[in-house]
Protein backbone atom coordinates (compact mmCIF):
# COMPACT_ATOMS: atom_id res chain seq x y z
CA UNK A 1 0.00 0.00 0.00
CA UNK A 2 3.00 2.52 0.57
CA UNK A 3 4.50 1.86 -2.27
CA UNK A 4 0.96 2.57 -4.65
CA UNK A 5 -0.06 5.82 -2.42
CA UNK A 6 3.76 6.93 -3.34
CA UNK A 7 3.18 6.27 -6.99
CA UNK A 8 -0.34 7.97 -7.09
CA UNK A 9 1.11 10.96 -5.09
CA UNK A 10 4.03 11.27 -7.69
CA UNK A 11 1.96 11.33 -10.63
CA UNK A 12 -0.21 13.75 -9.51
CA UNK A 13 2.66 16.11 -8.99
CA UNK A 14 3.65 15.18 -13.06
CA UNK A 15 0.78 13.54 -14.88
CA UNK A 16 1.48 11.70 -17.73
CA UNK A 17 4.91 12.00 -18.12
CA UNK A 18 6.08 10.58 -14.99
CA UNK A 19 4.02 7.25 -15.42
CA UNK A 20 5.88 7.16 -18.96
CA UNK A 21 9.47 7.28 -17.33
CA UNK A 22 8.35 4.98 -14.62
CA UNK A 23 7.14 2.24 -16.58
CA UNK A 24 10.33 2.39 -18.85
CA UNK A 25 12.11 2.11 -15.68
CA UNK A 26 10.22 -0.48 -14.56
CA UNK A 27 11.01 -2.34 -18.13
CA UNK A 28 14.80 -1.63 -16.90
CA UNK A 29 14.32 -3.46 -13.50
CA UNK A 30 14.13 -0.73 -11.38
CA UNK A 31 12.34 -2.15 -7.84
CA UNK A 32 9.25 -0.71 -8.48
CA UNK A 33 5.85 -2.98 -9.75
CA UNK A 34 4.92 -2.44 -12.97
CA UNK A 35 1.20 -3.82 -11.91
CA UNK A 36 1.07 -1.43 -9.04
CA UNK A 37 2.43 1.62 -11.41
CA UNK A 38 -0.65 0.73 -13.84
CA UNK A 39 -2.87 1.04 -11.02
CA UNK A 40 -1.36 4.12 -9.86
CA UNK A 41 -1.85 5.45 -13.24
CA UNK A 42 -5.84 4.39 -12.80
CA UNK A 43 -6.16 5.83 -9.34
CA UNK A 44 -4.38 9.15 -10.03
CA UNK A 45 -7.13 9.70 -13.44
CA UNK A 46 -9.64 9.04 -11.13
CA UNK A 47 -8.58 11.51 -8.27
CA UNK A 48 -8.21 14.42 -11.13
CA UNK A 49 -11.71 14.22 -11.65
CA UNK A 50 -12.13 16.98 -8.61
CA UNK A 51 -9.91 19.24 -10.68
CA UNK A 52 -9.70 21.05 -13.18
CA UNK A 53 -7.08 19.02 -15.32
CA UNK A 54 -8.89 16.26 -16.14
CA UNK A 55 -6.75 12.80 -16.98
CA UNK A 56 -8.37 10.52 -19.10
CA UNK A 57 -7.83 6.75 -18.65
CA UNK A 58 -7.75 5.67 -22.14
CA UNK A 59 -5.09 8.34 -22.35
CA UNK A 60 -3.36 7.22 -20.12
CA UNK A 61 -3.81 3.06 -21.19
CA UNK A 62 -2.10 4.72 -24.71
CA UNK A 63 1.24 6.25 -22.80
CA UNK A 64 1.53 3.50 -20.67
CA UNK A 65 1.55 1.41 -23.02
CA UNK A 66 4.10 2.93 -25.18
CA UNK A 67 6.00 3.29 -21.90
CA UNK A 68 5.82 -0.47 -20.88
CA UNK A 69 6.64 -1.62 -24.72
CA UNK A 70 9.87 0.70 -24.85
CA UNK A 71 10.93 -0.80 -21.24
CA UNK A 72 10.64 -4.34 -22.75
CA UNK A 73 12.45 -3.39 -25.76
CA UNK A 74 15.52 -1.69 -24.12
CA UNK A 75 15.65 -5.24 -22.19
CA UNK A 76 15.73 -7.27 -25.49
CA UNK A 77 18.25 -4.97 -27.44
CA UNK A 78 20.57 -5.21 -24.33
CA UNK A 79 20.36 -8.62 -24.61
CA UNK A 80 20.55 -8.35 -28.52
CA UNK A 81 23.66 -6.05 -28.13
CA UNK A 82 25.57 -7.96 -25.49
CA UNK A 83 25.11 -11.74 -25.67
CA UNK A 84 26.19 -13.85 -22.90
CA UNK A 85 28.31 -10.69 -21.32
CA UNK A 86 25.26 -9.33 -20.25
CA UNK A 87 25.38 -11.24 -17.32
CA UNK A 88 28.23 -9.22 -16.09
CA UNK A 89 26.36 -6.01 -16.57
CA UNK A 90 25.82 -4.56 -12.78
CA UNK A 91 22.24 -4.92 -11.60
CA UNK A 92 21.91 -7.21 -14.79
CA UNK A 93 23.34 -10.05 -13.07
CA UNK A 94 21.24 -9.76 -10.31
CA UNK A 95 17.99 -10.70 -12.47
CA UNK A 96 19.77 -13.19 -14.52
CA UNK A 97 21.67 -15.52 -12.89
CA UNK A 98 23.98 -17.78 -14.07
CA UNK A 99 21.18 -20.73 -13.10
CA UNK A 100 18.59 -18.86 -14.66
CA UNK A 101 20.87 -18.12 -17.82
CA UNK A 102 20.86 -21.66 -18.70
CA UNK A 103 17.15 -21.85 -17.33
CA UNK A 104 15.48 -19.32 -19.54
CA UNK A 105 17.61 -19.84 -22.91
CA UNK A 106 16.18 -23.71 -23.05
CA UNK A 107 12.76 -21.94 -22.59
CA UNK A 108 13.08 -19.19 -25.65
CA UNK A 109 15.20 -21.73 -28.04
CA UNK A 110 12.28 -24.20 -27.28
CA UNK A 111 9.09 -22.50 -27.16
CA UNK A 112 10.66 -19.12 -29.47
CA UNK A 113 8.65 -15.74 -30.09
CA UNK A 114 5.04 -17.98 -28.39
CA UNK A 115 7.17 -17.78 -25.17
CA UNK A 116 7.56 -13.74 -25.09
CA UNK A 117 3.33 -13.28 -24.99
CA UNK A 118 3.20 -15.92 -21.58
CA UNK A 119 5.84 -13.72 -20.40
CA UNK A 120 4.06 -10.61 -19.72
CA UNK A 121 2.14 -12.24 -17.11
CA UNK A 122 5.01 -13.51 -15.45
CA UNK A 123 6.46 -11.06 -13.12
CA UNK A 124 9.23 -12.50 -11.71
CA UNK A 125 10.24 -14.09 -15.24
CA UNK A 126 9.42 -11.22 -17.44
CA UNK A 127 12.72 -9.11 -17.54
CA UNK A 128 15.27 -12.32 -17.89
CA UNK A 129 12.82 -13.90 -20.74
CA UNK A 130 13.20 -10.56 -22.27
CA UNK A 131 17.03 -10.55 -22.10
CA UNK A 132 17.26 -13.66 -23.08
CA UNK A 133 15.29 -13.46 -26.15
CA UNK A 134 17.67 -10.71 -26.81
CA UNK A 135 20.57 -12.77 -26.46
CA UNK A 136 18.71 -15.80 -28.71
CA UNK A 137 19.21 -14.22 -31.86
CA UNK A 138 16.42 -16.07 -32.82
CA UNK A 139 13.66 -13.60 -32.51
CA UNK A 140 13.86 -10.49 -34.44
CA UNK A 141 13.07 -6.80 -32.97
CA UNK A 142 9.71 -6.51 -35.04
CA UNK A 143 8.57 -10.11 -34.06
CA UNK A 144 9.57 -9.07 -30.56
CA UNK A 145 7.24 -5.93 -29.87
CA UNK A 146 4.38 -7.60 -31.87
CA UNK A 147 4.36 -10.47 -29.53
CA UNK A 148 4.58 -8.50 -26.47
CA UNK A 149 2.83 -5.88 -27.58
CA UNK A 150 -0.46 -7.94 -28.11
CA UNK A 151 0.09 -9.63 -24.49
CA UNK A 152 0.50 -5.30 -23.76
CA UNK A 153 -2.40 -4.67 -25.09
CA UNK A 154 -4.60 -6.84 -23.09
CA UNK A 155 -3.12 -6.48 -20.08
CA UNK A 156 -2.39 -2.77 -19.73
CA UNK A 157 -5.56 -1.04 -19.73
CA UNK A 158 -7.35 -3.80 -17.63
CA UNK A 159 -4.62 -2.50 -14.82
CA UNK A 160 -4.99 1.13 -15.59
CA UNK A 161 -8.81 1.01 -15.63
CA UNK A 162 -9.13 -0.98 -12.79
CA UNK A 163 -6.99 1.86 -10.75
CA UNK A 164 -9.93 4.25 -12.58
CA UNK A 165 -12.84 2.34 -11.27
CA UNK A 166 -11.85 1.42 -7.87
CA UNK A 167 -9.95 4.44 -6.76
CA UNK A 168 -11.44 4.76 -3.89
CA UNK A 169 -10.98 0.86 -2.54
CA UNK A 170 -7.23 0.23 -3.01
CA UNK A 171 -7.08 -2.43 -0.41
CA UNK A 172 -9.57 -4.55 -2.98
CA UNK A 173 -7.44 -3.52 -5.75
CA UNK A 174 -4.28 -4.56 -3.94
CA UNK A 175 -5.91 -7.94 -3.31
CA UNK A 176 -6.93 -8.57 -7.26
CA UNK A 177 -3.77 -7.92 -8.17
CA UNK A 178 -1.74 -10.28 -6.40
CA UNK A 179 -3.59 -12.46 -9.23
CA UNK A 180 -4.77 -10.47 -11.51
CA UNK A 181 -1.57 -11.47 -13.73
CA UNK A 182 -3.23 -14.93 -13.18
CA UNK A 183 -6.00 -14.51 -14.37
CA UNK A 184 -5.78 -12.64 -17.50
CA UNK A 185 -3.52 -15.06 -18.40
CA UNK A 186 -6.10 -18.34 -17.74
CA UNK A 187 -8.41 -16.39 -19.87
CA UNK A 188 -6.23 -15.54 -22.62
CA UNK A 189 -5.39 -19.26 -23.01
CA UNK A 190 -9.21 -20.08 -22.65
CA UNK A 191 -9.76 -17.59 -25.84
CA UNK A 192 -7.36 -19.02 -27.39
CA UNK A 193 -7.95 -22.85 -27.09
CA UNK A 194 -11.78 -21.75 -27.54
CA UNK A 195 -10.79 -20.18 -31.41
CA UNK A 196 -8.07 -23.10 -31.98
CA UNK A 197 -10.88 -25.63 -31.44
CA UNK A 198 -14.03 -23.45 -33.37
CA UNK A 199 -11.57 -23.33 -36.61
CA UNK A 200 -10.31 -27.12 -36.54
CA UNK A 201 -14.48 -28.11 -35.79
CA UNK A 202 -15.21 -25.65 -38.22
CA UNK A 203 -12.91 -27.22 -41.10
CA UNK A 204 -14.47 -29.95 -43.60
CA UNK A 205 -13.89 -33.31 -43.03
CA UNK A 206 -12.17 -35.09 -45.69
Amino acid sequence: MEILNYLIEFFSQYGYISVFLVLIGCGLGIPVPEDITLIAGGVMCALSRATTHHLSPFTMSIIALLGVLIGDGLMFSLGRKLGPKVTRVPGIKKIVTEKVYVEIQAKVLKYGEKILFVARFLPGLRAPIYIMAGVSHKISYLRFILMDGIAAIISVPILVYLGYFFANDLDEILNYVKHSETIILVVVIIVIAFIVYYNVRKKPKT
